[in-house]
């Protein structure tokens, strides 16, 4: 066995140059997680495998290869990249830089995978001057919950109750939503709507935004 893998749904993520002609690329695939392979040749001058192998365009991969470095055998570029606007461009930079720094190796998250195409075809739908920022919280908020920080917006563990519209709370990465008197909180001052408006899905006006950015900075 040589741990062959055919026609494997793929992006890239981060790529570098390898010796004289050769490419590093780091993928994140639908059933085997984050993946690094060698893409022999890639860089020389007739190879197409350079202008194949560029960000947020959907592929289809071989690779061959039983250690964590693959070897590349072929690819099939399923349609052209659809970032083109400088925001959704260095959005797109930001998602690809969480899953190749942090996301573990080999570690499948089907879900994620649905989560990010669908984070490139928001960006891709945006006008130039479009708002990034929900797309961006929503990514967060499926990657955090991929790696297990995973909690309710509108419920505070510590008292078990919910989350009141009035209310001021905190946020502890291992409990979650708290009080705002837990000691263990590393944010405070949370307003109670911020949160049922999260709770909701809603990232449509400023206050559940800067929430949202807050809570997830402190998980990733």
């Amino acid at each position: 066995m040589n741990g062959a893998v055919q026609q494997e749904p793929a992006y890239v993520i981060h790529r570098r140059p390898w010796r004289e002609s050769s490419l590093l690329v780091d993928l994140f695939t639908l059933n085997h997680g984050r993946i690094s392979l060698v893409a022999r040749g890639a860089s020389g001058p007739r190879s197409p495998l350079k202008a194949q192998l560029q960000p947020f365009q959907p592929l289809l991969v071989d690779w061959r290869g039983r250690s964590d470095l693959k070897t590349l055998v072929q690819l099939e570029v399923r349609q052209a990249a659809a970032l083109h606007q400088t925001r959704a461009l260095y959005s797109g930079l930001y998602l690809n830089e969480l899953l190749q720094r942090i996301l573990p190796v080999a570690d499948p998250h089907p879900m994620l995978f649905a989560s990010y195409i669908d984070s490139l075809q928001a960006l891709s739908a945006l006008p130039a001057e479009g708002d990034v920022e929900p797309v961006l919280r929503t990514f967060e908020r499926a990657f955090a919950s991929a790696l297990g920080y995973d909690f309710a917006w509108d419920y505070a563990t510590d008292v078990g109750q919910a989350v009141q519209e009035q209310g001021d709370y905190g946020y502890d990465p291992a409990q979650g939503i708290v009080s705002a008197g837990n000691p263990e909180a590393c944010l405070r001052s949370i307003p109670g709507s911020a949160l049922q408006a999260l709770a909701a899905g809603d990232l449509n006006s400023d206050q559940p935004r800067r929430t949202a950015k807050r809570v997830m900075r402190v998980l990733i």
